[in-house]
């Protein structure tokens, strides 16, 4: 037999989740939400390749933007998706869900002939199933004939090939048909019904997990005790009782007198902020642990933490931790309650799950604004026609780039909007600027609230601001200057958005080897983490070592440094990009008037045609490119 492939397949309820923003609100009242994908089993899904599990799901979603966003970001976050099924017939299912107080978390299920609830027998692999080691079978699944028998079926087939059976009874009474459509909420509601219809299946199990109350509607009893030896009397499965605040306890034999005679975790007090979805976030922590063969004290340790994580935050499946969060928090505790208010975790937490980069950038910057209207002011442009010229750099971009990851560009928003349209279409790596430019001290473009114009930008664009920041600046102005890179940055990582920060400090003081390493030394220590730095070059290998070595002792998650431009002669760009292309955090360059000036004031002054234009910055573009190329491939050698 055939070693497997997958640790396990999850198998069932799958939707988008829309989550209430303004907590303590009701569902009526809720001004706007956050989406996430839903579901028990593709939380568990999600959660378990977080852990470090190679997982899939098998489950249907429709074939428009919500099903199409799921199966992407299922591939973000490692799921293997081959057995999710695209039905043309059906839309994806939908979750409202809100926080109303501690105790009250209502939510509405639209799931009236939802795609996932059409999967049927046919839907179900043989060969596919005997590829993990393990299937994940939830309880609402069994609620209905068709999607009963698709779990029927894996159940033989994950039997037939020696694999193992986990049941999450997953108990929702509204979605067997026993409470109304604003029930949602609603846990428990006894069924002798209910009982009888999952009697079968827990006598094919390995492993059974669930509430108090889940396991009072699968052994038929209302006393947690006599409904575990209920359960026992139809299976050996090992039993996991969830107690909430107080953790878990696991039976692997011979069910004892009292629950707390059972194996156990160590727990972890923290605030309840949300207990949607601790469940799924718990089961994936279990998982890590039982599938990989630890003892069950550690399995209750990785799902007590899981479950802590996930009440302590807001969403379901964004909010499971990684395995790296998950080491750190085991290793070093948190003095918060409120998880979400810890910092270090957050920025592990934020680092570990924000979208993937490429791994090296080479950028055509065309973000500046008052240079290009000086130009424009020069030759007698109307300023209007500089957002056309943007365009066209995104053309000489895209020629460039022809397809090939790493390449990218720096737009702003102002002169920038079309362009920025029509890099998203070429998918450029795309950085725009927030800072008002040239200010000193740093002030941004927009007024009022930060956070309230970043939200309307794309989740996709990196958001860079610059900061003319030098270390031995008046102590009002630096303090100045780093409370607006606190703004920025709470900004990011309360929207998830990528931050780069951009520091020249050779404008405004002298530029010495320990210059640009004290500035970053110090904007760690302030809390502030950027995923990218941008720099300006350095005269020695000394200040480049400084730089590096800054970075990686004080953010090992960082993505890089990439190296500006300063409208440097071409010359002078392909030695500092020999001074830099073996520093290891050193990605790539992001470079601007250098490209493109030259261009832009022939073009504004209607001396050069459109085609021109991108020829020529294309060809300065492609040449940066393969100086920085043929500079790092030198330095390997």
């Amino acid at each position: 037999m055939a070693a497997p492939t997958l640790d396990l397949i999850t198998i069932g309820r799958c939707s988008l989740d829309l989550y209430g923003q303004q907590i303590g609100g009701r569902l009526e009242d809720m001004g706007s939400f956050s989406k996430a994908i839903g579901g028990c089993p593709a939380n568990i899904a999600v959660g378990t390749a977080r852990l470090g599990l190679k997982s899939a799901l098998l489950t249907r979603v429709g074939d428009e933007q919500v099903g199409r966003f799921i199966l992407e970001q299922l591939a973000r976050e490692g799921v293997d998706t081959t057995a999710v099924v695209t039905d043309r017939e059906r839309l994806t299912a939908l979750v409202i869900l809100g926080v109303r107080d501690s105790h009250t978390f209502p939510l509405i299920f639209y799931r009236d002939n939802c795609a996932d609830m059409a999967l049927c027998e046919d839907d179900v692999d043989e060969a596919f199933i005997a590829s993990a080691g393990a299937v994940v079978v939830t309880g609402t699944h069994f609620a209905r004939a068709g999607t009963a028998a698709a779990q029927h079926k894996a159940i033989r087939f994950a039997r037939a090939h020696g694999r193992r059976v986990i049941f999450d009874v997953d108990y929702r009474p509204n979605l067997w048909g026993l409470a109304g459509h604003d029930a949602g909420e609603a846990r428990y509601i006894r069924s002798d019904t209910v009982t009888a219809h999952l009697a079968p299946v827990l006598a094919q199990c390995d492993l059974i997990v669930g509430t108090e109350e889940e396991l009072h509607v699968a052994g038929g009893s209302e006393d947690t005790l006599e409904a575990i030896r209920a359960i026992r009397a139809k299976s050996s499965a090992v039993i996991v009782c969830k107690r909430g605040p107080m953790g878990c306890v696991v039976f692997p034999d011979a069910i004892p007198d009292s629950l707390d005679d059972g194996v156990r975790g160590p727990g972890f007090p923290v605030e309840v902020y949300n207990v949607l979805g601790a469940g799924d976030s718990f089961m994936s922590g279990f998982l890590r642990g039982w599938l990989r063969g630890e003892p069950l004290e550690t399995c209750c340790a990785y799902a007590n933490a899981c479950g802590a994580f996930a009440v302590s935050r807001l969403l379901c499946s964004p909010e499971i931790p990684t395995f790296p969060e998950l080491q750190y928090f085991l290793a070093n505790g948190s003095p918060h309650r409120a998880l979400r208010h810890d910092q270090a975790i957050n920025h592990i937490h934020w680092a570990t799950t924000r979208p993937a980069s490429p791994p090296g950038i080479m950028a055509l910057a065309i973000d500046h604004r008052v240079q290009l209207e000086a130009v424009a002011r020069e030759v007698g442009a109307p300023f209007e026609r500089i957002s056309d010229f943007k365009v066209l750099a995104v053309q000489a971009a895209a020629r460039v780039a022809d397809g090939r990851p790493g390449f990218g560009m720096f737009i702003d928003g102002r002169y920038g909007r079309e362009a920025l349209f029509r890099a998203a279409d070429h998918k450029l790596w795309i950085a725009r600027p927030v800072e008002l430019t040239a200010s000193r001290p740093l002030d941004f473009e927009y007024g009022g609230s930060l956070g309230t114009h970043l939200i309307e930008w794309p989740t996709s664009q990196v958001i860079k601001c610059l900061c003319f920041y030098h270390p031995d600046d008046p102590e009002e102005l630096r303090l100045r200057q780093e409370r607006e890179l606190a703004r920025v940055h709470d900004a990011c990582r309360t929207l998830g958005r990528d931050l780069l920060i951009e520091i020249i400090a050779g404008k405004h003081g002298v530029l010495a080897d320990d210059t640009i390493p004290r500035v970053i030394q110090r904007i760690y220590d302030i809390g502030i983490k950027p995923d990218w730095w941008k720099l300006e070059p350095q005269k020695s290998a000394t200040a480049w070592s400084a730089i590096s070595e800054a970075v990686t002792r004080n953010d090992s998650y960082c993505r890089g440094v990439l190296v500006l431009g300063l409208e440097a002669p071409f010359a002078d760009l392909i030695e500092s990009f020999r001074a830099c292309a073996d520093v290891p955090v050193v990605k790539g360059f992001a470079v601007g008037r250098t490209i493109h000036i030259e261009p832009a004031r022939a073009w504004l002054a209607g001396k050069i045609s459109d085609a021109e234009a991108v020829d020529r910055m294309a060809e300065r573009f492609a040449n940066l490119a393969a100086a920085w190329t043929d500079a790092r491939r030198a330095k390997a050698a």
